[in-house]
């Protein structure tokens, strides 16, 4: 098992902390989610051997449980860094650029990340960069055009609209939710993409965090 936190294993530690109370068997996971049995297998002994999943053995009525949901987040902001994506990184003059964008991009195309989404949570940190994550079937032909349609510059370096392509390709968009009429990743995933971002990433994460446990929200 290469990692329990690559991009389709990763479903399982997803539900696991969306659910923490649940009981699981390894065919929760096998079918609809993509993963085979011996994938799930591997993530569940993955899992196990960090401390946080037990295993409870009753023969046919065999279960797992999450063990530690503090301990597995820990364990996951280690392997996972925002920098893991392909980032493109573009110019806008316009202030209302994500008002333009989300009429021009479905909400099934798109999730907001990193401070861009979520301040619409916290109002946290004063950017004017926008990182939003982007489902295109051919990134070749379509982003091109996409740059054009919002009439997005390329400088020689530098800019305020970054355009992301996932490393979590299946979770990034079937975990995405609309916040204030934005399509935005999940929490978890704002967590996990903030931690260790600079500038001012690990300090927006924590600060979701308290924000959510005071709401009495679910992190995942």
């Amino acid at each position: 098992m290469k990692s329990a936190f690559s991009d389709k294993a990763s479903i399982i530690a997803r539900q696991m902390l969306a659910n923490p109370g649940r009981k699981w068997v390894l065919r929760d996971f096998v079918g609809n989610t993509g993963l085979s049995l011996g994938m799930a297998q591997g993530v569940f002994a993955a899992l196990q051997d960090m401390g946080c999943l037990e295993r409870v053995k009753k023969g046919p009525y065999s279960y797992a449980r999450l063990a530690d949901a503090s301990l597995l987040v820990s364990e996951w902001v280690k392997a996972y860094k925002f920098s893991m994506n392909t980032v493109y990184t573009c110019y806008t003059p316009h202030r209302d650029f994500l008002k333009r964008f989300k009429a021009e991009v479905t909400a099934d195309k798109y999730a907001l990340t990193l401070h861009s989404g979520a301040n619409l949570k916290t109002g946290f940190v004063k950017t004017e960069d926008s990182y939003i994550y982007l489902r295109l079937d051919n990134w070749a032909q379509e982003l091109p055009r996409l740059r054009e349609k919002l009439e997005l510059k390329k400088l020689a370096q530098g800019g305020n609209v970054h355009l992301v392509r996932p490393f979590y390709r299946t979770a990034i968009f079937s975990d995405r939710r609309e916040v204030k009429g934005f399509s935005v990743v999940s929490d978890l995933q704002l967590y996990l993409d903030l931690y260790n971002f600079q500038p001012r990433g690990r300090e927006h994460a924590q600060y979701l965090k308290e924000t959510l446990l005071r709401k009495g929200e679910p992190f995942a």
